[in-house]
């Protein structure tokens, strides 16, 4: 017996029937459900400024002489970030990260060198005071050990190696001739009392 293929009348039909029997055999008995409002994004929390390494070397460049962490006569980085007095390491302070981040973001610019310069602590100073310690390392009123540079090299281990280069290997040609022409009055003046 040859099947007849249904038409396209006959097809619809039934199709119609069963949504309309499927709409009829459920009683709705509860109030339709509303959709929930999307909710609202929140946004953002904006990072501070001071937390971006970027900003904190700028805040070297406006300080020109500020230690890493420790206290001292000039600014500390790590203080600043914190915003109070950190007691003990700073590894243990909430904003360890944020100082973390800081602190590599300055030793990698290429503008600031490190050094043991103040109380034996890690200072950095900036481009612009440069000359300054390089005259007064030159008259003998800065040890030469203070003024030797430190840059920190990363180990494939992940290690960390402080590198130290000698005073004066350190220093550029055109820091070198700008020394030359500070008197040592003014090279005093320039990084501050702490001298």
């Amino acid at each position: 017996m040859k099947k007849k293929q249904p038409t396209a009348t006959s097809k619809r039909a039934p199709a119609k029937v069963k949504v309309a029997a499927k709409a009829k055999a459920r009683p709705r008995t509860q109030a339709p459900k509303k959709k929930a409002a999307p909710a609202k994004k929140k946004a953002p929390k904006p990072k501070p400024k001071t937390s971006s390494g970027k900003n904190w070397v700028t805040f070297v460049a406006q300080h020109g002489v500020v230690l890493a962490s420790a206290r001292g006569p000039v600014p500390s980085v790590a203080e600043a970030i914190a915003g109070e007095p950190i007691v003990g390491s700073w590894w243990s302070h909430p904003k360890a990260q944020v100082i973390f981040d800081a602190l590599s973001s300055i030793d990698d610019s290429e503008d600031i060198r490190c050094f043991k310069l103040i109380d034996g602590k890690i200072t950095f100073v900036h481009r612009a005071k440069w000359p300054a310690l390089a005259r007064l390392a030159a008259a003998g009123v800065l040890a030469s050990g203070r003024v030797a540079s430190i840059v920190q090299e990363h180990m494939p281990t992940g290690e960390h190696r402080n590198m130290t280069t000698a005073y004066p290997d350190w220093v550029p040609e055109e820091i070198e001739t700008a020394a030359a022409e500070l008197s040592l009055d003014d090279a005093k003046q320039q990084l501050g009392p702490w001298v």
